[in-house]
């Protein structure tokens, strides 16, 4: 088991036709909709304190930001859960235990985040997100978005769209043609609502999705602490 704290979360999240997606995910999945809509998220986001159960961090290892491109599955109606198109992370080493441990498909990619300083209002500071991806392909692949706190804590409800969206606890992922499925604790996300001041991405484009042609559902959360399991196989 290990331990991590996620941190700066910005759900962003688009509509799209089941058919646009259904193509991507194995054929052992299927589609977890809300009202007939299948959902695709982009989230950025930092991981500090990264380590195995037991252990103390390693500075220079144990933090770095990520990012992931998601959507939304489960297995013949059962066991809710995230499938990953990509997830970007700035740590060499992180990526390939990650890639090699857990056959996810990580990415090394050059990543920044940071609050700004606060205006003479009594707004929350913006926060810029950006991330540029090294390796491996498919490439290029980008993000620039600067996003706001909208509103108070609020977490979500059960049977509603954030909450859908939001409070997933298994991952799935495929290696040698069979299917792993891997599980994560932590409390409810703390959400907020956000607004999206700037966008400019094509990591859905990148994994082979249509560009959104709406804006996003937007989302914050100021972190959790989490428990990583073992895969185990299906």
């Amino acid at each position: 088991m290990m331990r991590q704290n996620w941190r700066e979360l910005l759900f962003l999240h688009w509509a799209f036709a089941p058919e646009l997606i259904r193509p991507l995910i194995p054929r052992e999945l299927e589609l977890d909709l809300f009202e007939g809509k299948a959902y695709v998220g982009l989230v950025p986001f930092t991981m500090t304190g990264v380590r195995p159960t037991g252990l103390p961090a390693i500075a220079g290892l144990s933090s770095f930001h990520e990012t992931n491109v998601r959507t939304y599955v489960h297995v013949d109606g059962r066991d809710p859960g995230v499938w990953f198109f990509s997830l970007d992370a700035a740590n060499t080493i992180a990526v390939r235990l990650a890639r090699g441990l857990f056959h996810l498909p990580y990415h090394r990619a050059r990543m920044f985040l940071e609050r700004e300083r606060p205006g003479p209002s009594d707004q929350p500071s913006p926060i810029l997100y950006a991330g540029v991806r090294r390796w491996p392909a498919p490439l290029p692949a980008s993000y620039l978005i600067r996003g706001q706190v909208s509103g108070p804590v609020r977490p979500a409800v059960p049977g509603t769209l954030e909450h859908f969206l939001a409070e997933r606890y298994r991952l799935y992922t495929r290696f040698q043609d069979r299917l792993y499925q891997g599980q994560v604790h932590h409390a409810p996300y703390p959400l907020q609502p956000a607004t999206v001041l700037s966008l400019d991405e094509n990591l859905l484009a990148a994994a082979g999705l249509e560009r959104p042609s709406t804006p996003p559902l937007a989302l914050f959360a100021a972190g959790v602490d989490v428990e990583v399991y073992a895969l185990r196989r299906l």
